[in-house]
């Protein structure tokens, strides 16, 4: 029997059919999204699903109608994979755009952003905030997919974007190089009360459960946005882009 490949859309590149989303799991391509058949709970889905959790893709479980529709080639099987859309950069290039620009680097750390809108949004307002990079988890969050290139509005071209492992590893590596973290949280202190200048990594939390406690507990200060409406919160990137112009105003980039 013919098996599926990969195939190429406006939506960014597609992994279908069970064997060949399982190889490509195992080949460890940078996959971002698995959808699968609702009520698939055959041996070769139950190894992807494995797979798939190892390696904290994320899952949407849908019916055969939307993978009919999704699928480009007729054959899915019951299983779809989306790759990544995008390069990815290193922390190294960063630091080397902050050293060129001759200006302390700033980094965006991403803990959990899992709505590609808001990523892209956030990748938009890191590059017109001037920061130096945009890092983001492997696990439990959305990656360079072609909606996140789109939302970016372009600044993926201009703004390198990491993807480690282990978040809290990495920022304890980045403090080893002086780099300070300010993590969002509302109960914080108020930011025009914090100093945000100098080496600074700004750390925004996934939209419904905030920063996670291990990455809260490696930050060194938590600030907050003053609010005075009825409800308590902003949209992940909207607090980005709030918190981000402090810490352009106070590194006296605007007058």
């Amino acid at each position: 029997m013919h098996e599926p490949k990969m195939t190429n859309s406006s939506e960014g590149s597609k992994i279908e059919g069970r064997h060949s989303v399982l190889e490509a799991f195992r080949a460890e391509q940078l996959i971002e999204r698995l959808f699968v058949q609702k009520g698939c709970h055959d041996g070769p889905v139950l190894s992807i699903l494995r797979e798939a959790k190892k390696s904290g893709v994320m899952i949407d479980f849908v019916p055969k109608d939307r993978l009919d529709h999704m699928s480009e080639t007729g054959r899915h099987q019951g299983v779809i994979a989306c790759i990544s859309a995008f390069h990815y950069s290193d922390i190294e290039e960063m630091y080397a755009l902050a050293e060129k620009r001759k200006e302390d680097p700033f980094f965006f750390l991403l803990d959990g952003i899992e709505d590609p809108h808001n990523l892209g949004a956030i990748i938009r307002t890191a590059n017109l905030a001037g920061a130096h990079g945009v890092i983001i988890p492997k696990r439990r969050a959305v990656g360079l997919t072609a909606t996140v290139v789109k939302a970016s509005a372009g600044a993926i071209h201009h703004t390198p974007v990491a993807r480690v492992t282990n978040l809290t590893a990495v920022m304890e590596k980045l403090k080893e190089q002086g780099m300070w973290f300010a993590c969002a949280d509302m109960k914080g202190e108020i930011m025009y009360r914090q100093n945000l200048t100098g080496p600074i990594g700004l750390v925004i939390g996934s939209e419904g459960s905030g920063v996670s406690r291990l990455v809260r507990e490696h930050c060194d200060y938590t600030a907050s946005i003053p609010m005075k409406g009825d409800i308590d919160s902003l949209n992940a990137s909207v607090a980005a882009g709030v918190l981000a112009f402090e810490i352009v105003r106070q590194r006296g980039y605007m007058t």
